[in-house]
């Protein structure tokens, strides 16, 4: 008896096993099959229950399964997994009071036992309840995950817990360092590799990808899975192949209620309301009260920056649960990007104060406090916030530089704004990217623009770059999103913006290089329709470069051929809320035909760039660049080789081969004088002339660097030195104004600036800078207050006297300062004596 009985238990175990394997790969009605036979052969096992519960939920019987759990627990009232997953069954069928009876029925039960004698799977199940009752997620993950882990290695509940708690706390690295143990430990399982797809989807869209495609290898209907395709593909603007994703989900659980809620936000982004609001129906037909479902709506308009929209959806989810934290967090999020602070701030406090785990809301609050130190400058319809100190140096020229801005880009795109815009600088770039992005340590952007709000990394921040292009690019921002209510593609935004700081500045924006011309000639366009993507999943920053420039072509491609009329029109018609590609073909010609002619127009582009240069590279078993001799041959074969002359140039610089040199810059500059990128011609000369005492030459080259380049701080740098010693004080002041526009920070600039414009007799544009100058603590300050005196003479003697007495304070015995000041008295009295004067006569 004892064998026969022992015999039927493994047997049970066996097929335990082999049903557990249908279910991970999505063979859910054979699973429910093989449970529900088991079950009727008076299985005893709970496992059998969950697997027949749980294949009842992905099929989307959830009231089959509401009805079963409810005999099941009858038989199993105090196994604590089938009650988590009575929580989740309940809760998805909208009955949240029978849901949480469950949850504090878990408590009670595991209040009287001891951890000691409950299982690995129950410790996980009473941690996930205790966290829903509002435990604490350090403790819940230290003593019940990891006491699960602990006690059983192989618990792949415990990791799977543990990776979305890590990842609700937006802490993605724990979150795969954790999932990557399971992966080591557990193989392919699509649940793992979910996981570790949701870990990277902010920082590396490659790596999800690859977890997606391992989880839906093993199980083609795996539903978490495919709604997180879903969502990259939307982020991508792939809307047809989201709907393809989302149509694979309903096919196996025609309920899923994430799956009808991308739906109803594809049918809202297509502009159909009445299939997006039957759409949201349908997602909450089982749970009507479910704040999920409006989140995800909003959360995906917000992340396309519909940021009004998003927030109605969000307040719509905490209507159905006022405590639903992802919603208030996105709400405030949401807030502060449409410049509504005061409820922004207000609302990230109070989820701080809630959850102090939560990542955002800690990040926003400390953010809060480092922002109420920040200086607030308004004029013209701006509201500009930013560090005290650099506020008193240069906020003024970022006011008039975005008045010029509004002023000149509404006027060319008809748009009357009709609110304050709100920018905001910030020295910090982890500041910067927590008011961005709700998180620190995102790199490769200098601003953003959320619609009304644009903020930036300062120029402290982001040296060097030109921070006036950025306002610029920024300032487009604000016209075209205001333009289209925010309805318009990435690549369509980033190329206007771009185009408009070629328009404002032609040294301004980007233009073909060797890298974007290689990339053209090799294939590397991405097709216009699925232009967005290419910001989201670039493989290399350079790609993401490659994107703003590419789009910036196809927007000069349409302005060239088509007139800007049409992209105004495109522009209105967003606004209205129609598809890119339908406006798109209606103003200009089928998509199909513009994108052929654009690559043509790309390819010609690229063809024209440098036509006398010689662009082939050998690889290093052809050519060691190393070896001077075989660089030397191989420009003997090829003597207009770009790669071949910057070799051999910077090898007789590194040899201080002055002479040499000579020739293969002058060759590079005559066949591409346009090139100033890195290792650009222009500098390495420049160094060669002042290695060689030829100062003129120098400046000639530099002069032309300057003329070319937004960024080319050192060389403005080095001209006013040069123009200082030849007073050519029009070229000083010309550097001085270059070098400002990309670093408005440095004292000497102001210093040398002062001086020019006193040598040119410009004396309020002399006596302004070295006002800034004094702010920057200069290393002679007893000199600058002198210099302002003097200038101020006349025209503010109070402030010349206030000026010359704090010169006299630092250095008493400062003879001109004494010979100045009484001067400046007697220029006192005699105004007084004339005063008196006048008033006898």
């Amino acid at each position: 008896m004892v064998l026969v009985l022992g015999s039927i238990r493994l047997g049970q175990a066996a097929g335990l096993e082999a049903t557990r394997e249908q279910f991970r790969r999505g063979l859910y009605s054979a699973s429910l099959d093989a449970a529900q036979k088991a079950i009727a052969d008076s299985a005893y096992q709970p496992q059998w229950r969950v697997l027949c519960i749980e294949s009842l939920l992905a099929l989307g019987r959830y009231d089959e399964a509401a009805d079963r759990i409810d005999s099941v627990l009858i038989q199993y009232p105090l196994n604590l997994t089938l009650l988590k997953l009575a929580h989740t069954v309940y809760a998805d069928n909208g009955r949240p009071d029978l849901a949480r009876e469950m949850l504090e029925k878990i408590y009670r039960i595991a209040s009287a036992r001891r951890l000691a004698f409950v299982t690995s799977q129950d410790t996980v199940a009473l941690g996930q309840a205790l966290l829903l009752l509002g435990a604490e997620p350090r403790i819940v993950l230290r003593d019940f995950y990891n006491r699960a882990l602990q006690n059983d290695p192989n618990c792949r509940e415990a990791y799977l817990a543990a990776g979305d708690l890590a990842i609700a706390k937006q802490d993605f690295e724990l979150a795969a360092e954790q999932l990557g143990k399971a992966l080591e430990r557990f193989g392919d399982d699509p649940d793992v590799h979910h996981g570790l797809a949701r870990a990277f989807y902010y920082s590396d869209r490659r790596t999800m990808m690859e977890h997606l495609d391992a989880a839906l290898f093993v199980n083609p209907r795996h539903a978490p899975s495919l709604i997180l395709l879903a969502e990259h593909q939307i982020d991508c603007e792939d809307h047809d192949g989201a709907a393809k994703s989302l149509d694979r989900v309903l096919a196996v659980n025609p309920w899923r209620p994430e799956a009808w809620a991308y739906r109803a936000l594809l049918a809202h982004l297509a502009g159909d309301p009445n299939e997006a609001t039957a759409c949201r129906a349908k997602a909450l037909k089982f749970r009507p009260a479910n704040p999920l479902v409006d989140h995800l709506i909003g959360a995906k308009l917000s992340q396309k920056y519909r940021f009004a929209e998003g927030s109605a959806h969000q307040r719509h989810a905490l209507q159905s649960d006022p405590n639903y934290l992802p919603a208030r967090i996105q709400l405030a999020e949401d807030l502060l990007r449409l410049g509504d602070d005061e409820p922004g701030w207000k609302l990230a406090g109070q989820v701080a104060d809630t959850d102090p785990y939560n990542v955002k809301a800690y990040n926003l609050t400390t953010l809060h406090d480092s922002m109420s130190k920040f200086k607030t400058l308004e004029a013209d319809g701006f509201v500009l916030r930013m560090n005290e100190l650099e506020a008193a140096v240069y906020g003024d020229r970022a006011l008039a530089l975005l008045k010029q801005a509004k002023e000149e880009l509404c006027e060319k795109y008809g748009l009357q704004l009709d609110r304050p815009v709100i920018v905001e600088l910030f020295p910090n770039p982890q500041d910067f990217a927590v008011r961005t992005f709700g998180m620190p340590d995102v790199d490769g952007y200098l601003g953003v623009c959320f619609g009304n709000v644009i903020t930036a990394n300062s120029p402290k921040a982001q040296r060097p770059a030109n921070w006036e292009a950025v306002l610029w690019h920024e300032s487009a921002h604000v016209v075209t999103l205001n333009l289209t209510k925010n309805r318009m593609p990435r690549w369509l935004s980033e190329g206007i913006s771009v185009h408009e700081e070629l328009q404002r500045n032609p040294t301004w924006g980007q233009r073909m290089n060797p890298t974007y011309r290689r990339m053209v000639l090799d294939g590397e366009l991405t097709p216009i329709r699925n232009l967005s993507g290419a910001f989201l999943n670039p493989p290399t920053p350079v790609h993401l470069q490659f994107a703003y420039y590419q789009s910036a072509l196809v927007v000069e491609f349409l302005v060239e051929r088509f007139g800007l009329d049409a992209v105004k029109a495109i522009l209105a018609d967003l606004g209205d809320g129609e598809e890119i590609n339908a406006t798109l073909a209606r103003h200009t010609a089928p998509l199909a035909q513009i994108e052929q002619q654009f690559a043509a127009f790309a390819r010609k582009r690229a063809e024209g760039l440098a036509p006398d240069v010689d662009w082939e590279q050998p690889s290093a078993e052809q050519v060691d660049p190393a070896n001077p001799e075989a660089v030397a041959e191989w420009l003997a074969r090829h003597p207009n080789s770009f790669w071949a002359l910057q070799l051999q140039a910077r090898m007789f610089l590194a040899g201080q081969r002055w002479e040499e040199a000579k020739k293969p810059l002058e060759k590079l500059i005559d066949l591409y004088p346009e090139y100033v990128g890195e290792g650009s011609a222009y500098g390495l000369m420049a160094a060669v002339h002042r290695a060689l005492g030829e100062t003129e030459r120098e400046r000639d080259v530099l002069s032309r660097l300057a003329e070319m380049s937004s960024d080319a701080a050192d060389a403005y740098t080095r001209l006013m030195e040069i123009t200082t010693e030849q007073k050519a004080w029009d070229q000083v002041v010309e550097n001085a104004e270059r070098y400002l526009a990309v670093y408005p920070m440095l004292a000497k600039v102001y210093e040398s600036l002062g001086r020019a414009a006193e040598e040119l007799d410009r004396g309020e544009r002399a006596a302004d800078a070295y006002r800034r100058l004094l702010l920057l603590e200069p290393a002679d300050p007893v000199e600058v207050h002198y210099r302002l005196a003097r200038l101020l003479r006349r025209e503010a003697p109070s402030d010349a006297r206030r000026h010359i007495l704090e010169a006299l304070a630092d250095a008493p015995r400062f003879r001109e300062g004494h010979r100045l000041l009484l001067e400046l008295l007697d220029d006192a009295q005699d105004t007084s004596s004339s005063t008196d004067q006048g008033g006898a006569q």
